[in-house]
C-alpha cells in the first residue's frame, strides 16, 4: 500500500470525525468509521513501512488532530456557527388589572387542554383540567397560579 493511499485514508478519517462534530453530532457513526480509517491508515504505515515508518505516522495524526483541535477551539469558528438569537419573550405576564378569577373570556383556541383564549382583550395561554373545549366557546377563569390560568367551560344560566 503506497503513502498516498495511507494519507488518503486517514484524511477522510478526519473529514468523517468532523462530520460527526459538525452535522450528525449522536449518531456516532460517522465518529466510529472516522476512528477506524484513521486507525487502518497507521496500521497500514505500521504493517508497509515497519516500526520507525508507523510510528512516524501515528505521531504526525495525533499531532495534526491536536493543532486542529486547538485551533477550533481557539478561533472564531464556532462563534460564526452558533446562533446568537436570544428569546426575551414571557408566556402569560399577568396582573391583576388584565384578568382575576371569575373573568369569562373566549376560546381563541381549541383547548386540548392547553390553548389559546381572550379575556379582556388580552390573550392568554390557558389551560383546562383536562377537559377539551370548542374553539369558539365561552369559558371562566377556575384558578389563577403564578402564570398559570386554569379555565373551565361557562355553563349557559
Amino acid at each position: 500500500m503506497s503513502w498516498t493511499i495511507i494519507a488518503v485514508l486517514i484524511i477522510i478519517g478526519f473529514l468523517f470525525l468532523l462530520l460527526e462534530i459538525l452535522v450528525l453530532p449522536g449518531t456516532n457513526l460517522a465518529g466510529v468509521v472516522g476512528f477506524i480509517l484513521i486507525a487502518i491508515g497507521v496500521y497500514q504505515a505500521y504493517t508497509e513501512y515497519g516500526k520507525i515508518a508507523g510510528t512516524i505516522t501515528l505521531g504526525a495524526t495525533i499531532v495534526v488532530s491536536v493543532v486542529a483541535l486547538w485551533f477550533a477551539l481557539k478561533s472564531n469558528t464556532w462563534k460564526k456557527a452558533s446562533l446568537k438569537a436570544s428569546i426575551d419573550g414571557r408566556v402569560n405576564t399577568i396582573n391583576e388589572e388584565q384578568i382575576k378569577v371569575g373573568d369569562s373570556g373566549k376560546a381563541i383556541s381549541r383547548l386540548v387542554p392547553m390553548g389559546k383564549a381572550s379575556f379582556n382583550g388580552n390573550y392568554f395561554e390557558v389551560r383546562t383540567n383536562g377537559e377539551m373545549i370548542d374553539q369558539g366557546s365561552e369559558i371562566v377563569v377556575t384558578k389563577i397560579d403564578i402564570n398559570k390560568i386554569t379555565v373551565k367551560l361557562k355553563k349557559p344560566l
